[in-house]
């Protein structure tokens, strides 16, 4: 395609950063009857196992809920390749319902290296499958915002 004056193409100046990731329930359900306690002790910190487990009809899908929020962080931090402990990544619920993200450890530090100063988490599931978005802004220029 060649540009013209009625085309405009975006360069990422790295200020928004998404990751997206899709995971399926039963690969889930699966890894928990297998593996138990020691499955939801990598992955999920004490409130998130508290949440679903909470109601157990819902298990599955709120944990690959937050397994694929974590994933989608993971991209969103660049740290696929570094790796980073998964509690390290926390799914937060509000009284109202409402998701959130806390970061600790390498975490953390990988979203101040990046200059993160807001993310933002949609989760959803359907059926077999569950579904997290993480949205972030960083501020390249370093202005005074409160850390993640």
């Amino acid at each position: 395609m060649s540009a013209d004056s009625s085309s405009f193409r975006f360069v990422s100046a790295g200020r928004l950063r998404t990751g997206v990731d899709l995971v399926q329930v039963p690969r889930i359900a699966a890894s928990l009857d297998s593996l138990g306690e020691r499955f939801l002790g990598r992955l999920f910190t004490a409130d998130e196992q508290a949440y679903a487990l909470a109601a157990p009809v819902h298990t599955a899908e709120r944990l690959a809920a937050r397994f694929a929020a974590k994933e989608a962080v993971i991209k969103v931090l660049n740290l696929s390749e570094v790796g980073v402990d998964w509690r390290d990544i926390e799914v937060c619920r509000a009284d109202d319902g409402a998701c959130s993200l806390a970061l600790h450890g390498r975490a953390a530090a990988a979203a101040r290296a990046l200059r993160i100063v807001e993310m933002s988490l949609s989760l959803s599931h359907d059926g077999d499958q569950a579904v997290a978005m993480v949205v972030a802004f960083s501020d390249p220029v370093g202005a005074d915002h409160p850390s993640p």
